[in-house]
């Protein structure tokens, strides 16, 4: 049983509307419903009544509503106590995209607190985009780091959440050399002959920043996808093992290319430039939080 299914539950109790409850917990309705259900299974009874409209909760769900809106709280409380105590003054919590942890925020910390006025600490979670930003409206991090794009924005209320542009990302495809050292795969194959390409799940940011990339390229990509992972960093291990081209950040496919251990397998249509945005909330007060964040802001006011 995941704590998010009853944070879903006392959601729906409150608009009892799967829809409005969705969009406010910031996940697809369907997979709203799924979370439900399974909380559902989990108890042994149903908590919703889905035949009334608006719903309405069982007697069963009236009771959990009660006991969960206290276990909640509780927990809550236990956590921002244990927080207080654990965490030190300086210790700012951190939610990051696997690939933005590994191939940016080491490089970005060194260099923010060489210029710092004051000691930082971090502690980073790395984790897919969807739960770094449940993690920031949940208060259960200081500060949100992603990729952003106008076509591909991350939905924060701009009234509650603030950011800062911390950096610039391009999206391109690579491939490894093949015998000759041209490259093994090459874009945009051909109806007869599709490219290889190992591919990102469609529901996750990289496969959603590849399908903007193939709406928007000017001729037709051919593709044949055997492989799909949500993690760059095993889809570039299996583009070093000739298995197929691949779209990466470019930060971490870099040293490679460099080395002529990767190469290019399209020309600039088939790219993409990201920003990296920092969010935070206008409700957390930390010091800490607020003197890096104003440190932070500081040139992009000069």
């Amino acid at each position: 049983m995941d704590i998010k299914w009853i944070e879903d539950f006392l959601s729906l109790a409150v608009t009892r509307n799967f829809s409005r409850s969705a969009e406010h917990r910031n996940v697809t309705q369907p997979a709203f419903s799924r979370r439900i259900r399974a909380l559902e299974a989990w108890i042994g009874v149903e908590l919703v009544d889905r035949s009334t409209y608006p719903l309405s909760l069982t007697p069963a769900g009236k009771l959990f509503n009660d006991t969960a809106a206290e276990a909640i709280r509780m927990l809550h409380d236990a956590r921002d106590q244990l927080n207080s105590v654990h965490t030190a003054k300086n210790m700012l919590r951190v939610a990051a995209g696997h690939s933005l942890a590994l191939s940016f925020f080491p490089e970005w910390l060194s260099r923010v607190k060489r210029q710092s006025a004051g000691e930082i600490s971090a502690r980073i979670t790395a984790t897919n985009v969807h739960d770094s930003v449940l993690s920031l409206t949940a208060g259960e991090c200081d500060l949100l780091l992603c990729y952003h794009h106008p076509q591909l924005p991350i939905l924060l209320d701009p009234e509650q959440y603030e950011f800062l542009v911390v950096g610039a990302e391009r999206v391109l495809p690579v491939t490894a050399p093949g015998a000759t050292g041209a490259p093994a795969f090459q874009l945009p194959g051909g109806k007869d002959k599709p490219v290889a390409a190992l591919s990102y799940p469609n529901a996750s940011f990289f496969g959603r920043v590849v399908e903007l990339i193939l709406a928007n390229a000017p001729r037709t990509a051919y593709l044949k996808s055997d492989y799909e992972s949500d993690m760059a960093e095993l889809l570039k291990r299996m583009t070093q093992n000739g298995l197929g081209l691949a779209w990466m950040p470019e930060r971490i496919v870099a040293r490679e290319l460099e080395d002529g251990k990767l190469l290019r397998a399209g020309t600039q249509e088939w790219s993409l430039d990201l920003e990296i945005r920092l969010f935070r909330s206008l409700l957390n007060k930390r010091p800490a939080l607020t003197r890096l964040w104003d440190e932070l802001a500081q040139p992009a006011r000069s």
